[in-house]
């Protein structure tokens, strides 16, 4: 379910972070789905138990999993997760570098818009 890029300049558990948003966005993961443990998914993917955790540890403060002390960790329920003041300027600032980036090579608002709306569907398709 979940391939880590060791080459990627992306820290892996941020790595893991965005594998299982993904999975969660495209139904392969469903609420109440169970995940492996911080253990065992540190055995499949040959990383640290730490770098599972911190990961874990991320999704639950976002509300994307919930973790029942000892039965595991679970996908949340999704309902209308509003986005926090604090998360839309996340999400604003990283919009905001990768326009500039894009920008920077030469990307027209046309394509930079263009390009937003096939992530989007993509993402959410």
């Amino acid at each position: 379910m979940i391939e880590i890029n060791p080459t990627s300049s992306q820290p892996i558990f941020e790595q893991i972070i965005a594998q299982i948003k993904m999975a969660v966005l495209k139904g392969l993961l469903k609420p109440g789905d169970s995940i492996p443990s911080v253990r065992k998914m540190a055995l499949s993917l040959s990383v640290t138990p730490g770098t599972v955790a911190k990961a874990y540890g991320e999704l639950e403060r976002q509300q994307v999993i919930v973790t029942i002390r000892g039965k595991g960790a679970y996908i949340a329920e999704t309902g209308k997760i509003q986005p926090s003041e604090r998360q839309k300027e996340q999400g604003k600032q990283k919009l905001k570098e990768a326009c500039v980036e894009m920008i920077y090579l030469g990307f027209s608002k046309k394509e930079i818009v263009k390009m937003v709306e096939e992530l989007y569907e993509t993402a959410t398709s």
